[in-house]
């Protein structure tokens, strides 16, 4: 409703102002379902955040404190907590699911979720099957090319200073 409201408002006038939205991902309480459906919500709003910081626990709050116990503190009820690496990669990368980086731990996140109806190429999948502008035969850093050069290096120069 605000994001409606905040284009009407700058069309109106004439303004070209941008929301930029922010986002915590791993966040106490939140599930990798739950990131799913956020990401199916950026989708649907047009929004593909730039900013996105994992949780990161600070004393005295709530979430900090569901963080460290695994419980709602206000329900007492226990809480889903991402704290391996992984877990709270793929909450992220969800965020950012047109991020090519992100590709396959997206993939992964969402076969994990059997949420396989969003890979494809339909309007409501987050991916395609396969990635697409990323080159599958990448040569991997130090390693010759086809052309001979090493990545990173110069054909011209050798690694002597010459």
């Amino acid at each position: 409703t605000f994001k409606s409201w905040f284009e009407e408002a700058n069309k109106k006038l004439g303004k070209k102002q941008y929301l930029v939205p922010y986002f915590m991902s791993s966040h106490p309480g939140c599930a990798l379902e739950d990131a799913i459906e956020l990401a199916e919500f950026l989708r649907d709003h047009h929004m593909y955040p730039e900013q996105v910081q994992d949780f990161i626990p600070t004393p005295g709050s709530l979430s900090t404190c569901m963080y460290y116990t695994g419980i709602n503190p206000l329900d007492g009820k226990p809480v889903y907590v991402a704290k391996k690496g992984r877990d709270k990669a793929k909450q992220r990368a969800l965020m950012q699911f047109k991020n090519i980086e992100n590709y396959d731990l997206v993939k992964e996140a969402l076969i994990e979720a059997n949420r396989r109806d969003l890979i494809g190429f339909g309007p409501e999948c987050l991916i395609p099957p396969r990635p697409i502008g990323r080159n599958s035969n990448r040569v991997s850093k130090g390693r010759p090319s086809r052309s001979g050069t090493t990545k990173g290096h110069s054909p011209n120069k050798s690694r002597g200073g010459r």
